[in-house]
Order: C-alpha cells, then sequence, then structure tokens
C-alpha cells in the first residue's frame, strides 16, 4: 500500500484542504503516515501570508526531499500559487499545484511516475469563478469540525496578498454546504465551524442567497448543537445577519471580527472599507443581540505611517470595547503589496513596544471577560486530554473560554454543562456539572414552542 504524508502551514483554510487532499488519497488506497516518517508521496500545503511564511515553506519542502529524495514531492496552497516558478525550482520538487484543481493532484502523480518530469498544474486563480468542491466527511481532530463554505476575496486591503492566491469571491453552492454539515453531523461532530477566506462575503456571488439565509437554513440541521464562525468583517454584519444571530439556538456567544486598526486615517491606507463609529455601532448591536458575547479581533500594529496617536486610538477603541481576546501581529512588508512599498515604514523597535503594550491589553481584558463568568454554568465540549494533568479534559465553552475540568476521557466530544471555579487567562478551571443529554434539549425545545 503506497504511503502518503502531509504537512500543513498556514491558516483553518489550509487545515481544511489538506483534510479534503487527504480525502482523494484515501479513496485511492493511500496510507496516511506522519510527516517524519519515510513515505512514497509528501504533500505540502503552504502559506503565503508573509515573507516568513514563503520561507517556512521552503523549509519544509526541503525536509521532506532529505527524508526521502525518492519519493514524489507535491507543493500544493497559497504560495505555490503565487510563485509556482520559486517552488519548481527546488531541486526534488516534482508536482506543484496552486489553490484550485487538488483533485488532479492524483493524477499528476501517476503521471510523474511514468514520465519522471516535474509538473506545474498552477492556473490563472484569478479567472476562477467557480467554487472548487472539495469534501471532507469527516476530520482528523473529532471534537470540532471545519466547514468550508466560500473561497477568495475581492477586498485587495493595501497589506495582503490573499486575492492573489486565493483568486476572488466564490460562494459554495448552499445544498452542497447543507449536504456536508449532515454528513458532519452523522459523523457525531456536535460544532461546525464555518470557515473561509472571507467567510462573512458568503452569498455576495449568489442570487437570492445569503450568509443569513444560510444560517437560517443551517438551524435546521437536526444533531446540529453548535454553530461558529470562523471569521467576520464588521461590513458583512448586516442587520439581518444580526437579526438571525438573534433568533438562533445555534450560533455561538463568540465572534472573530478582524478590526486591523482602531484608527481611521489607518484604515483608509489599508483600504478597509469601514469606519470606527461604524465598527462601534455593530459591536453595540450585537452585544444586543447576543448579552455575553465575546468578540476576539486581529490587529496589525506598525502599519505604515503609524503615529503614536493613530497607535492610541488603536489602543483606546479596544479598551473602551472590551474585545474578549486579541491577536496581535506587527506589521511585516508583503513583497506585491502597496503597503510594502508605502513610505514611513514604522521602525521595528517602535512595533515591538506597541506589539507588548496591546498584549498586555489583550491579557487583563481576557481575564476581565472570564470574571464576568466566575460561578455560572456554561457549555463546552471537551477537546483532548490536558497534557500536564492526565486525569482533566481541555475544551471550550460557547463564548470560547478554554477551560479545564475533571472528568474521564469519554467525554471527549460531548457537550457538558460545568461551572466556572477558578476564572483566568489563558485557561479557566471549571467543576463538571453533568452531561447535556439529548431529551433534556428536546424537552426545553418543547417547552419553548409551546
Amino acid at each position: 500500500m503506497a504511503k502518503v504524508a502531509f504537512h500543513t502551514l498556514g491558516c483553518k483554510v489550509n487545515h481544511y484542504e489538506t483534510e479534503a487532499i487527504w480525502q482523494l488519497f484515501k479513496s485511492e488506497n493511500y496510507e496516511k503516515v506522519e510527516f517524519e516518517q519515510a513515505s512514497d508521496v509528501y504533500v505540502i500545503n503552504t502559506c503565503t501570508v508573509t515573507n516568513t511564511g514563503d520561507k517556512k515553506s521552503r523549509q519544509v519542502i526541503r525536509r521532506a526531499i532529505r527524508k526521502n529524495p525518492d519519493a514524489v514531492i507535491c507543493v500544493t496552497g497559497c504560495y505555490a500559487q503565487t510563485s509556482p516558478a520559486e517552488i519548481m525550482a527546488i531541486p526534488g520538487v516534482d508536482i506543484v499545484v496552486g489553490t484550485q484543481d487538488r483533485s488532479k493532484m492524483l493524477g499528476y502523480i501517476e503521471e510523474f511516475k511514468k514520465e519522471r518530469t516535474p509538473i506545474n498544474g498552477v492556473g490563472n486563480i484569478m479567472k476562477s469563478r467557480v467554487y472548487e468542491e472539495l469534501d471532507v466527511p469527516a476530520f482528523t481532530d473529532r471534537t470540532r469540525a471545519s466547514l468550508k463554505i466560500q473561497e477568495g476575496c475581492n477586498n485587495f486591503c493595501t497589506f495582503c496578498i490573499i486575492p492573489w492566491a486565493r483568486g476572488l469571491m466564490r460562494s459554495r453552492q448552499p445544498e452542497d454546504v447543507i449536504k456536508q454539515a449532515n454528513q458532519l453531523v452523522d459523523a457525531g461532530y456536535k460544532e461546525i465551524v464555518l470557515t473561509g477566506i472571507h467567510t462573512g462575503g458568503y452569498g455576495e456571488d449568489l442570487k437570492d442567497y445569503s450568509l443569513a439565509r444560510l444560517l437560517r437554513d443551517l438551524e435546521q440541521v437536526e444533531g446540529l448543537k453548535r454553530i461558529r464562525i470562523s471569521s467576520i468583517e464588521a461590513s458583512q454584519l448586516t442587520d439581518e445577519v444580526i437579526s438571525v444571530i438573534n433568533d438562533s439556538k445555534k450560533v455561538v456567544r463568540h465572534l472573530h471580527i478582524p478590526l486591523q486598526s482602531g484608527s481611521d486615517t489607518v484604515l483608509k491606507r489599508m483600504r478597509r472599507k469601514y469606519t470606527m463609529s461604524f465598527f462601534a455601532e455593530r459591536l453595540e448591536r450585537l452585544k444586543e443581540a447576543l448579552p455575553g458575547l465575546a468578540v476576539t479581533s486581529d490587529v496589525i500594529v506598525g502599519f505604515p505611517g503609524e503615529t503614536e496617536e493613530e497607535f492610541k486610538e488603536t489602543y483606546d477603541f479596544i479598551a473602551h470595547h472590551k474585545f474578549s481576546e486579541l491577536h496581535v501581529f506587527p506589521y511585516s512588508k508583503r513583497t506585491g503589496t502597496p503597503a510594502a512599498r508605502m513610505d514611513d515604514q514604522v521602525d521595528e523597535g517602535v512595533k515591538n513596544t506597541r506589539v507588548h503594550q496591546l498584549i498586555e491589553l489583550s491579557d487583563q481584558l481576557a481575564k476581565e471577560y472570564a470574571s464576568m463568568f466566575h460561578h455560572e454554568v456554561l457549555e463546552m465540549i471537551p477537546e483532548e486530554t490536558d497534557q500536564e494533568n492526565p486525569d482533566m479534559l481541555v475544551g471550550y465553552t460557547d463564548n470560547y473560554l478554554r477551560v479545564r475540568v475533571q472528568m474521564s476521557a469519554e467525554h471527549i466530544g460531548q457537550i457538558v454543562k460545568v461551572k466556572l471555579t477558578e476564572p483566568g487567562y489563558p485557561v479557566n478551571k471549571a467543576d463538571f456539572v453533568r452531561v447535556l443529554e439529548d431529551q433534556e434539549q428536546q424537552l426545553n425545545q418543547t417547552a419553548a414552542n409551546y
């Protein structure tokens, strides 16, 4: 039996797609082995979001070639899409496929074995107008399943290379999304994370269909308990989306809404599609719809030209609106983007200071948010055994608090009730209360209907 090994760099979408590519190999009777083991085929799913992403991707490719020079080395993903020639130039790379036509990979492998000449299967992503259907009926990780609903992005922010790596907005057909949601529920998943390159843009290219309608349709999927949206832009939080979230029994109390900067002038240079007053108004509306909502966000610090004043605007906005956790990134030049060519690049030392200030603020806000739920009973899905304490399980509550609780491993993947005893960050401690039975949920549902 032929063996295949995978290595994934970058974002959740890449991880989802690696699972999808593995399904293709599985149907051809391949056996999956760890990347560190000897394998007949190595698939490296690359990232290009920063120059460092490119560099790391090259290092992993070379590692695979060293491990087994006779193996077929297959490179896919975003870096493969934007720089196929650069990858083909690495001695030992056999096949390059970008962010589309992944289903052709197995055919290319067979062709390569016969011809022994490297294959560049990368096409012009900007011409792609149809979502590439890649099914994942089950995941290696058995507690939370990602469900990819769209591809590409039309925003062209000045710091971002992604539209060139992923192409323009393409939504997955609603019936395919619902079909896969049902498959995942049948495979035992209680929670689904809706994911994509620009998830909130779902439906913008479809006739008479939208993200709000998709959320309504997913609400009807029997056995699905939780819907989490991996990331959504403020500009896509329409009144209709907020109203659906408000009525939903399944959309969790957690949204990841990228801020990038809290200064209107910086946002303009970034070519972001909102103002701070609009962002603030959406946050207020959301918190009315979902009391106790956790809002996490991404922030870029030290964008070209960012003054002390502009940074302070960002800091104050975050402090005022009490985000529950931030991912803070120092701005790094991405070759090929307008921001990399801008004057007034900010000094690395200044960037570092600002990054640390925001990380400290994030830690403080995360602790404040968690302490709001002290002694409260919350629902969580245990995901894995705690590495330090084997008799403890770790998982996330619906509002994205990471919780450690003493219970047996058989509860992994179930929805359980826990009581928060020690709020903290990055982990909260809780006591096990009970397993949430389907019967109990059905009783609640029946009562709600009357």
